[in-house]
């Protein structure tokens, strides 16, 4: 694998297969976890009775408002990876079920602000409590400069592949180069 050949080319540690393989051991973790995660949005979805798209996107909007930075229908449609029509129709199942609001707070009454509805909030944190407690308790283990490394090391893979989705893959695949697809 790449990851392999970089570690054993001293990219990654210089300690040869040693660092190469603890590369893929956490390449191969960072999939499992974000797999894991899919999975609980998955279930999060069939314990509403929703789409898993529209559960998706409810629990962006929840993430968003609890960070204090409420989503506008463009920024959710970027997260959920939907077109501005497809993001259209989803939105108006999740305020028909009663699992979100559309409510107008900027100065510029344009702007729309994507809002949980006071009902599906304590639903979602009965479901996402668990959830939330035991990846507190796995955390505790870490010092405050572990978690900050963590965070470092998370920081750069998130802007890495955006990058790589911004640019080599925007139109869907790698960037064909020479006249065909690069390997």
């Amino acid at each position: 694998m790449a990851n392999a050949d970089a570690a054993a080319d001293g990219k990654v540690g210089g300690g040869g297969d040693d660092d190469a393989t603890r590369v893929d051991h956490l390449m191969d973790g960072l999939r499992a976890f974000g797999a894991n995660y899919t999975e609980f949005t998955r279930r999060f979805a069939t314990w509403l009775g929703l789409h898993s798209t529209d559960a998706a996107a409810l629990v962006e909007i929840l993430y968003a408002e609890d960070q204090g930075t409420p989503l506008s229908p463009a920024r959710l449609s970027e997260r959920v990876s939907l077109s501005s029509g497809a993001t259209a129709i989803l939105l108006k199942r999740l305020e028909q079920a009663g699992h979100i609001v559309r409510t107008r707070e900027s100065t510029d009454r344009r702007v729309v602000t994507l809002r949980s509805s006071p009902d599906i909030r304590p639903r979602a944190e009965a479901f996402f409590g668990p959830y939330a407690e035991r990846m507190a308790e796995a955390m505790s283990a870490y010092s405050p400069q572990e978690i900050r490394r963590f965070e470092d090391f998370i920081g750069r893979l998130r802007s890495t592949m955006d990058a790589l989705l911004a640019d080599e893959y925007r139109d869907g695949g790698p960037a064909v180069r020479d006249g065909g697809p690069t390997a």
